[in-house]
């Protein structure tokens, strides 16, 4: 609008954008034709769908108007994806962040513990959400072990601790990786003459790291090497998302984290790696700030993605690859392909709470940080008297139970953290406010017309022609899973 500050993001001139709309059903036609009719499932398929669809003004937005220049901003809705969406997982990563440290973990030293897996136990938990679980659990057993083990040996009684753990499903390559980030306190917390206090423990060494990961190896392998069996036996058939997960998982393949560079409080074994390296100072919120961001942050950024003259997309990475190059080169399709394995199945979470963190803890109310005062309900007024009975059959009056404060960020202060503007502020020094959300299609189109924008979303290219099966784009099926699960 004229005069604001603020400008719309744009989504349809990015090069992300561009690639899904004109490669999309391209790759759909390469999948069906590589499975005899296949697809992807429902979930991947609503998440490219609506990704075309977020930030775009033609498909409904919130209308702000400044009472004091009488002028009006248009916002248009986010389609609040967990898989690719550059916009909404960043504004998901700063929430994130926000309430973690703000309402969860409280004022004392942490460490950072994060879990990887072989390729085979990595495709394992991708395809069935309930390992996930039952893997991190048997982690975060051992690790909560080893503190309460080290707290015991220091005089102290009945440690217990937390942890607060991010689920990455993605690489560096944004290959298929699903591994865990779990910020946990140094320390235990011991109740003392009825309260609580934090009790920090010093650094585990490097041989209590080591055997901790042994003990995480010996209980994960129990639990997925029969999975692993059954799945070898199902590889001659797999379906679209297996044989993409499959050879996402492979792209990093005879790389073992062995060879790599032995890291200070790090351990590998049988390709498990562990390492517990990063520690937050307890006066450091603006470092835990960044450790959770990190933990939650999304797949890919656009800043690092260009286009090539030749057509291939490159994305810049922060390390050098294995050949010395800082560009990883894929095909449009390749690269769409990698992000649909990147997107996590419906009811599955991403930020998980254990131990004193648990919603079930009984400790968890004195744990964690006391709500900020915005966000602290409100003392319940008392009820007036009545100066007439009330009718037969109506509800008794009386005070109303204060509502529970709400853990989201309110979606102007969101926007203002992410992208450092605040959408609220107009020019003319006044404030604005949301007045109207508008999502009948006849009234969108009736302004934007008025105001000489789009009304319809960019339509979807058609599937090019897709290469015959002797010679497709991506590995074989059966060989691709069979490397996978090695």
């Amino acid at each position: 609008m004229p005069g604001s500050s603020y400008r719309r993001r744009e989504p349809e001139r990015s090069i992300l954008y561009e690639t899904v709309r004109k490669h999309w059903n391209t790759l759909l036609a390469e999948v069906a034709q590589r499975t005899d009719g296949g697809s992807f499932p429902r979930f991947v398929i609503a998440e490219f769908e609506r990704y075309l669809s977020c930030g775009i003004l033609a498909n409904g937005f919130a209308r702000v108007h400044c009472d004091a220049c009488g002028k009006d901003l248009l916002v248009a809705f986010c389609c609040k994806g967990r898989g690719f969406c550059p916009s909404c997982t960043t504004r998901r990563m700063q929430g994130t962040a926000i309430h973690l440290v703000d309402r969860v973990i409280p004022s004392v030293p942490v460490r950072q513990w994060v879990l990887s897996l072989p390729r085979w136990a990595r495709f394992l938990l991708a395809r069935d959400p309930l390992l996930i679980t039952r893997t991190l659990d048997r982690t975060l057993r051992e690790i909560f072990k080893s503190h309460r083990r080290r707290a015991r040996k220091a005089g102290l009684r009945e440690p217990k601790t937390g942890a607060v753990t991010m689920v990455q499903r993605f690489g560096s390559l944004l290959n298929l990786n699903v591994h865990f980030h779990s910020v946990v306190p140094d320390g235990v917390f011991v109740r003392d003459q009825g309260a609580l206090r934090f009790e920090p423990l010093p650094a585990p060494s490097d041989e209590e790291v080591k055997a901790i990961l042994q003990k995480i190896v010996v209980r994960v392998s129990k639990l997925l090497r029969p999975r692993l069996e059954s799945s070898r036996d199902d590889a001659r058939t797999p379906d679209a998302i297996a044989a993409a997960q499959a050879d996402s998982v492979s792209a990093l393949a005879g790389k073992s984290p062995e060879a790599t560079v032995t890291k200070k409080h790090a351990a590998y074994l049988e390709g498990f790696s562990l390492h517990a390296g990063v520690h937050i100072h307890a006066n450091d919120r603006e470092g835990l700030s960044r450790l959770c961001g990190y933990g939650a942050r999304p797949a890919l950024s656009q800043d690092r993605l260009s286009s090539l003259p030749d057509g291939r997309l490159a994305i810049q990475m922060k390390r050098p690859l294995a050949d010395g190059s800082r560009e990883l080169l894929l095909e449009p399709v390749e690269l769409l392909r990698r992000l649909a394995t990147l997107v996590p199945p419906p009811r599955a979470h991403i930020t998980r709470f254990h131990g004193c963190f648990g919603p079930a803890s009984k400790w968890r109310s004195e744990i964690v940080p006391a709500p900020p005062l915005e966000l602290r309900p409100a003392p319940p007024e008392p009820a007036a008297p009545s100066l007439s009975a009330p009718d037969d059959g109506a509800p008794p009056t009386g005070p109303k139970k204060p509502r529970r404060p709400d853990s989201r960020i309110r979606w102007a202060e969101l926007l203002q953290r992410v992208f450092r503007e605040d959408v609220l502020a107009c020019p003319c020094g006044g404030r604005r406010r949301v007045i109207a959300f508008i999502t009948k299609q006849r009234v969108i189109k009736a302004i934007l017309e008025h105001l000489g924008l789009p009304t319809t979303n960019s339509p979807i290219a058609p599937a090019r022609g897709t290469a015959p099966p002797d010679v497709a784009p991506w590995q074989d099926d059966v060989p691709s899973l069979q490397l996978a699960l090695r």
